[in-house]
């Protein structure tokens, strides 16, 4: 491949070493760095953005149940260790639970609601929380966990035999 005088780059003969007056600036850029620090940002928002939805730290219950695909944006009820709630990050009193999530909701009560509870949260809160969600018109109300818990006995659906006897004693 030939390379003329004039080229940017041209580094043989005496013509290619002396500067020539007529020559002009260098109208390409050059996009390489510009690729390389994009792909670099983009790898620190694709590790970093999961750690920015929760902002209550909680230690969730691990259970095997798969996550829950839903497109809409859910409304989240954090409950901590020491029995606060907290409704995306803001720290509320229990008895104005119900009034904010109805005020956040706006007019429909089909919105999902996730209550994400520290494991070792007293029992007695949660249940409140989720009566009280309940009792105030909401339905579609979800319990968030880790997976890769302790089993609750039962074989996952997939994993189950086919069959009317394959399951039963003695089989």
């Amino acid at each position: 491949m030939a390379m003329s005088a004039n080229d940017a780059f041209a580094t043989g003969g005496r013509r290619g070493r002396r500067r020539r007056r007529g020559r002009g600036a260098l109208s390409e850029i050059n996009v390489t760095p510009l690729v390389d620090v994009m792909l670099v940002l983009l790898i620190i928002f694709m590790i970093s953005a999961p750690l920015l939805t929760a902002g209550v730290p909680l230690e969730l219950p691990k259970t095997e149940a798969g996550a829950l695909q839903n497109p809409s944006e859910p409304i989240t009820v954090s409950i901590r260790q020491d029995g606060a709630v907290f409704v995306g990050e803001a720290q509320i009193p229990f008895d104005s639970l119900a009034p904010r999530i109805s005020a956040l909701a706006g007019a429909g009560y089909d919105k999902p609601i996730f209550v994400r509870a520290d494991g070792a949260a007293p029992y007695a809160t949660v249940a409140q929380v989720m009566a009280g969600l309940s009792n105030a018109g909401f339905a579609k109300i979800n319990l968030i966990t880790d997976t890769g818990g302790p089993s609750s006995g039962a074989a996952p659906r997939d994993a189950r035999p086919a069959g009317p006897d394959a399951g039963a004693p003695g089989a």
